[in-house]
């Protein structure tokens, strides 16, 4: 099924309302997801993040009721669920065509870095209130630092397959694989990412009656190097094994959205390429979108900064600019204060981390993300906004690119509660 983008523009209910979404900023705090990777210490925010400015308990010892009967007891919280979804699924060249390995029952194959599991019913009735997802990525015979992701993919109901460019895609959470000798202890490295704000998606009666919900895992990787560098590699086509866990419970209130427009899922972002900018020459991305219905509205952006040429992108903090509707809602530097904390799982010699611990500034003045290290999932709160179209841009304006090379994957999607709902 080829999807219509356009049309999750204009209408995209969650609860049987019609789409909307988007604002000029009138509030602009930003509030990144707890995405971290479980390493010695706790990961911390981007160095350089920043939100604009923008234009009493009571108690009792009496449990009755207004008519004095006393009140029924609450129902007990469910117990939390865990849900394993992909269990050291095995990756292959991402450049090969595609293996014919076998995968466990229930997981499609449909790339060789890309593989998915359809959600049943009973899976998406155990979702409550919260949500954590935590992967794990192994080493095989790829020992370079990669970009991995989860994502949920919407799809037409009652497939078996799909195609991933024709379905409807979230970016769920986005990480980096370090340098790692499947020979070498630790040889695999945990990621964990607060899913809290997709409850709402999961749960929501219109899109389960009307879609499939897919989860995806998508690691690429090339087994080249290893090949030569690795001992047990030669000759090899498989680079990573990974798997995905799901964790709810009811500890927390659920997130109240009931609309959601997807706007882009890892799209290219670059200043060379035709179509990955409003104009090449310009680190620019505009996209338009429109709102059926006032409503109170969040943005959840995932870019994260790619070449490893010189002068290459990777090495080099830019400051992006976010915008609503021609004012300025947030900017921000990415990159970690430090890389230190990943450093034990980079178990391959590499001339990122080196062989010697680096200071907090030997690490701000190059890295914009650490392998062994998620990417942030930014949820940046715009606040209410009217009926009718709007405008969300993103600007990376001291981008250069060098030599025509690198890349800002995009990914973003809107959220909102309707005055209505």
């Amino acid at each position: 099924m080829r999807v219509n983008l356009a049309k999750y523009l204009l209408t995209f209910p969650l609860a049987g309302l019609t789409l909307a979404c988007g604002q000029s900023p009138s509030s602009g705090t930003d509030a990144t997801t707890e995405a971290t990777s479980e390493g010695p210490s706790s990961t911390t925010g981007d160095t350089a993040e920043t939100s604009a400015e923008t234009v009493g308990e009571t108690t009792g010892e009496d449990s009755a009721g207004p008519t004095g009967e006393p009140e029924p007891e609450p129902e007990p919280e469910p117990e939390p669920a865990t849900m394993t979804f992909f269990d050291e699924v095995v990756f292959y060249d991402g450049y090969a065509g595609l293996v014919d390995e076998p995968v466990p029952e229930g997981i499609i194959r449909l790339r060789n870095s890309l593989v998915a599991r359809k959600l049943t019913g009973d899976q998406l009735d155990a979702i409550q209130n919260t949500l954590q997802m935590d992967v794990v990525i192994g080493a095989l015979c790829d020992n370079y630092d990669r970009i991995g992701s989860v994502n949920l993919a919407l799809t037409e109901k009652g497939v078996d397959t799909y195609e991933p460019d024709a379905a409807t895609r979230l970016e769920l959470g986005r990480f980096i694989t370090p340098f790692m000798d499947m020979n070498k202890q630790p040889d695999e490295v945990p990621y964990a990412f607060d899913l809290a704000h997709v409850v709402p998606i999961l749960k929501s009666p219109s899109v389960r009656e009307t879609y499939d919900l897919w989860i995806e895992l998508d690691v690429f990787g090339v087994p080249y190097a290893a090949n030569n560098e690795v001992a047990g590699c030669a000759g090899r086509n498989d680079v990573f094994r990974g798997t995905v866990q799901w964790t709810t419970d009811s500890s927390q209130p659920a997130q109240d959205f009931d609309m959601m427009l997807p706007i882009a899922a890892k799209e290219a972002f670059n200043n060379y390429a035709e179509g990955a900018s409003d104009e090449v020459g310009t680190t620019t991305k505009t996209k338009l979108f429109v709102l059926d219905a006032d409503a109170s509205v969040q943005l959840v952006l995932i870019t994260s900064n790619h070449g490893a040429n010189a002068g290459g992108e990777e090495y080099s903090r830019r400051t992006h600019y976010v915008y609503i509707d021609g004012f300025l809602l947030h900017y921000y530097k990415p990159g970690r204060e430090t890389c230190e904390p990943f450093r034990m799982y980079n178990t391959q010699a590499n001339g990122i981390y080196g062989p010697n611990p680096k200071t907090d500034d030997q690490w701000q003045a190059f890295s914009n993300w650490c392998p062994g290290d998620v990417i942030d999932t930014r949820i940046l709160e715009v606040g209410p906004l009217p009926a009718g179209p709007h405008e969300f841009r993103i600007e990376v304006p001291d981008a250069t690119f060098n030599g025509g090379e690198g890349n800002f994957p995009f990914s973003l999607f809107v959220q909102g509660k309707t005055s209505a709902g």
